[in-house]
């Protein structure tokens, strides 16, 4: 059973940085496509980057210029690093496999943007 765990949230100041990271207890990062996805109180979980096998991304528009995301294979993590944080991207960040597996989701980690 395959356990993901994110880490590196925390409070910032609006214009802030986080860098998020996602382990996993096996090498599904070499198999699968990486999702990072985000769920802000009151609203679904929304997909904000992908990384595929092959190393191409794409983001949402909303983190478009803000967010990259990598990976490293050896350690089994990905990492979602982000830029001039805005409170809208206050919300619960979760890695999984892209599309996304139900029984990998994880706890997240809360980041919070905030004067």
């Amino acid at each position: 059973q395959v356990q993901l765990a994110e880490s590196g949230g925390g409070l910032v100041q609006p214009g802030g940085s986080l860098n998020l990271s996602c382990a996993a207890s096996g090498s599904i990062w070499r198999l699968y496509a990486v999702g990072w996805y985000r769920q802000a109180p009151g609203k679904q979980r929304e997909l904000v980057a992908i990384m595929s096998g092959r190393g191409s991304t794409n983001y949402a528009d909303s983190v478009k210029g803000r967010v990259t995301t990598s990976r490293d294979n050896a350690k089994n993590t990905v990492y979602l690093q982000m830029n001039s944080l805005k409170p809208e991207d206050t919300a619960v960040y979760y890695c999984n496999t892209h599309p996304p597996y139900t029984s990998y989701w994880g706890q997240g980690t809360q980041v919070t943007v905030s004067s």
